[in-house]
C-alpha cells in the first residue's frame, strides 16, 4: 500500500496532472505489483520557484522536475527498485514529461506505520488483508 506524493511545478498544465498521476500508478502497479484499486496518490503542485533542483547534478540535465515521492512497506530489493524507477520514467514520458525530469525518491517502512483509517493499524491484520489480496 504505497502512498504517493508528486510535485510539480504550476508551469505545467493543469490537464497534465492527471496523466501523470495515472502514470506512476500505472508502473507501481506493474513493476511491484500492488493492487490496481491500492492507489492512495498526492498532487503537489507548487510555484517554480519553490522547486529547486540542481539542473545538471549526476550529468542529469533537468529542466523542469516532476518528484516522485513513495513510501511503501519495505521488502523490495534494489533490482525491483530499479525497474520501477525505469518503468516511472517509462511512464511519465508516455505523457509528455522527459525522462531526465523525473526525480523518484523511496522510503520504506513497516506494517506498524500505517492507519489507513478509524485509528487502527489494518496492515498489522492478517485476516483483513487476506480479504483485500
Amino acid at each position: 500500500m504505497p502512498l504517493v506524493r508528486i510535485s510539480l511545478s504550476s508551469d505545467r498544465p493543469a490537464e497534465s496532472r492527471r496523466p501523470i498521476a495515472d502514470a506512476v500508478h500505472r508502473a507501481l502497479v506493474k513493476e511491484v505489483g500492488i493492487p490496481e484499486g491500492d492507489r492512495f496518490q498526492i498532487i503537489e503542485v507548487l510555484a517554480t520557484d519553490a522547486m529547486l533542483f540542481d539542473p545538471e547534478y549526476l550529468d542529469v540535465p533537468r529542466q523542469d522536475v516532476v518528484c516522485v515521492q513513495i513510501t511503501l512497506r519495505a521488502g523490495r530489493d534494489a533490482q525491483l527498485k530499479q525497474r520501477l524507477y525505469a518503468r516511472i520514467a517509462e511512464e511519465a514520458a508516455a505523457v509528455g514529461v522527459r525522462p531526465q525530469d523525473v526525480f523518484v525518491v523511496l522510503t520504506e517502512n513497516g506494517s506498524a506505520d500505517w492507519s489507513v483509517g478509524n485509528g487502527q493499524a489494518q496492515l498489522l491484520d492478517e485476516e483483513l488483508l487476506a480479504r483485500w489480496r
